[in-house]
């Protein structure tokens, strides 16, 4: 496939999916990897949907390519069904954020990149620094704990408040940094799990999954496919337990939600397990190891809601509260 960027899971996702014909929803469209890869492989139509307005016009050299199969929108995938317009054949999600925003320092994603504390994919959402210098001292803890499993939460939260105010990458990444142990060779940068559980927060990304995985099963039509790639626990846990509650016919229950009335399931799962990377792919890209992809195919069943907390979804205070 041309161009510079191939997204992760690429060609385990086209063999699973097998995109001939149809509309099809690439939700994160990102550096247009999914895109191309969709209808060079035989959609008839992708609808490309991102909360950064930039990326659409890093896709300017190439997007003409593929006239009005390829529509792009701006907006959020939560709100993906609304935004399509129309049934579809197929929706992609790629979860997190991208090698392409990381590299960008003044969009303030990147602990090994100085610039401003912001953190932003999209839209008018307080930045990070915002969030960080306005919540109490509990609110940080949480937030670093349930969204980045970090164990010395607490010791990183108080050192954040008596820091405050913030305002640089850099500064963050001094306070986590010591915080913790010095790392051992071949260890992940201490700020490493601060950072993505302040980045969930800032983007709100766990209710918008909860909401744009909702909204994928509202646009599909029947045999319609959802594809989900995710590259940590958290997100994957949420998206196996959404794939199972709406493709159990019984509701057996658990302990975050009651038993329920048995319902005619949305989906049915053509894989027993996620698909991971194959050997090829870990030697191109050591990223793509912790990455995961999930399928689901639509029935003919209605739509229906799931409860965020049958998906062990961290239940914590809204952004910027206290």
């Amino acid at each position: 496939m041309s161009g510079p960027h191939v997204p992760v899971l690429l060609r385990p996702l086209l063999r699973a999916v097998a995109p001939v014909g149809g509309t099809w929803v690439d939700g994160t469209f990102g550096a247009g990897g999914y895109a191309r890869g969709l209808l060079q492989a035989g959609a008839e139509k992708v609808i490309g949907i991102d909360r950064d307005p930039s990326v659409f016009g890093m896709a300017e050299g190439w997007r003409g390519d593929y006239g009005d199969r390829l529509q792009l929108v701006e907006g959020t995938f939560s709100d993906l069904d609304r935004l399509a317009g129309q049934a579809v054949d197929g929706v992609v999600l790629d979860l997190g954020v991208s090698s392409m925003q990381l590299d960008q320092a003044e969009r303030g994603f990147s602990f090994l990149r100085d610039g401003p504390l912001d953190m932003r994919m999209g839209g008018d959402i307080p930045a990070a620094a915002d969030l960080l210098n306005t919540a109490d001292e509990g609110t940080i803890a949480n937030v670093l704990y349930h969204y980045g499993e970090e164990r010395a939460s607490r010791r990183i939260a108080r050192a954040i408040v008596a820091a405050r105010p913030l305002s640089r990458t850099a500064q963050l990444a001094d306070i986590v940094a010591g915080c913790l142990p010095r790392p051992k060779p071949g260890q992940s940068h201490p700020a490493t799990r601060s950072f993505q559980a302040i980045r969930i927060w800032v983007n709100d990304e766990f209710g918008q999954l909860v909401a744009g995985l909702s909204a994928a099963e509202r646009a599909l039509r029947p045999g319609g496919q959802l594809a989900v790639v995710s590259f940590h626990s958290l997100e994957d846990r949420i998206v196996k337990r959404f794939m199972q509650a709406r493709s159990d016919a019984g509701g057996g229950g658990n302990r975050y939600a009651p038993v329920q009335q048995a319902v005619e399931p949305a989906f049915r799962q053509p894989f027993r397990r996620a698909i991971g990377p194959d050997p090829e792919e870990l030697e191109e890209n050591p990223r793509a190891r912790s990455a995961l992809l999930r399928v689901a195919v639509r029935t003919d069943a209605p739509a229906g809601e799931v409860d965020a907390r049958s998906l062990a979804m961290p239940d914590l205070p809204a952004r910027g509260g206290s």
